[in-house]
C-alpha cells in the first residue's frame, strides 16, 4: 500500500464564451466567491470578481505519494471542468500549482 498524501492545489482559468444567463447567475453570486471565501476543500472553492475575467478553484488532493504533484494537479483540473461543464460556464485552458502539504517545509519563529 503506497503512502497517501495531502496536496492543495489551485486551478486557474479565464472565462470564454459565457452567455448572458451564466453572467447573470456569476455576477448575482460574486460576494459569495470573492476573497472571503478562499479556502481549499476537497469539494473546490471558486473565487471570481466582478469583472468576469479570471477565476480560481481552491482543491485539497489526497493521492499516493509517488504519483506527485502532477496527478493531484490533474485531479483537482479534471475536478474543476466538471464543476463548470456542469455549471455550463465557459472558459479557456486551465493551469494548475500543487502543494505537497506533508514534505512542505515550516520556518518557526524563534523567541
Amino acid at each position: 500500500m503506497s503512502t497517501q498524501h495531502t496536496y492543495r492545489v489551485i486551478v486557474r482559468g479565464t472565462w470564454q464564451d459565457l452567455t448572458d444567463a451564466a453572467r447573470e447567475r456569476l455576477l448575482a453570486q460574486v460576494e459569495e466567491h470573492g476573497l472571503a471565501g478562499m479556502r481549499f476543500t476537497e469539494e473546490g472553492s471558486l473565487t471570481y470578481d466582478r469583472a468576469l475575467k479570471h477565476f480560481s478553484f481552491r482543491y485539497v488532493v489526497v493521492s499516493d505519494a509517488e504519483d506527485g504533484e502532477e496527478m493531484a494537479s490533474a485531479i483537482a483540473e479534471d475536478r474543476a471542468l466538471t464543476a463548470l461543464r456542469e455549471a455550463g460556464y465557459g472558459h479557456g485552458e486551465l493551469r494548475s500549482t500543487a502543494t505537497d502539504m506533508d514534505t512542505m517545509k515550516i520556518n518557526h519563529k524563534r523567541r
